[in-house]
């Protein structure tokens, strides 16, 4: 297994089957120009040159006047056939790695209290409860989804 951070659209693209919708072109396209947005693949060797998208993970840095950088893992998706073989928690221990880097004072990840193997994903890389909080949020109309 091997992470690398994507660069291109047609990578993007090639890890459809990890999204939550159809990924769009164009909108690959601006997260990769977006300065701060960030999207590590896990491949494995399937015996072509660039190996089978197992997993990725997004994140996204948020910067604040008083605080500095932050970064949100926006979203961890591996491909059934590679689930409890560790490839997520290598993936968020990629992003972590990249968040200090970076020089980020922090990372955090919103999670559905129901979501056991997130949770355990994610505390299996470190990370600690910070307590229960809601969630809201506003949904627009978007054409083209």
């Amino acid at each position: 297994m091997e992470i690398r951070r994507a660069t291109t659209v047609a990578e993007l693209m090639a890890a459809e089957h990890l999204y939550d919708h159809p990924p769009r072109a164009a909108w690959a396209e601006r997260f990769l120009a977006a300065p701060g947005h960030l999207m590590l693949i896990a491949y494995a060797e399937d015996g072509t040159a660039d190996g089978f998208p197992a997993g990725l993970v997004s994140g996204i840095e948020m910067l604040h006047p008083d605080k500095g950088v932050e970064m949100c893992l926006y979203e961890l998706s591996v491909d059934e056939a590679y689930r409890r073989q560790g490839v997520g928690r290598a993936l968020t221990e990629a992003l972590l790695a990249e968040s200090r880097a970076r020089g980020c004072y922090d990372a955090w990840v919103g999670v559905d209290t129901d979501n056991g193997p997130a949770l355990a994903t994610y505390r299996a890389a470190g990370a600690r409860d910070d307590g229960v909080f809601t969630m809201l949020t506003w949904e627009f109309d978007v054409k083209d989804r």
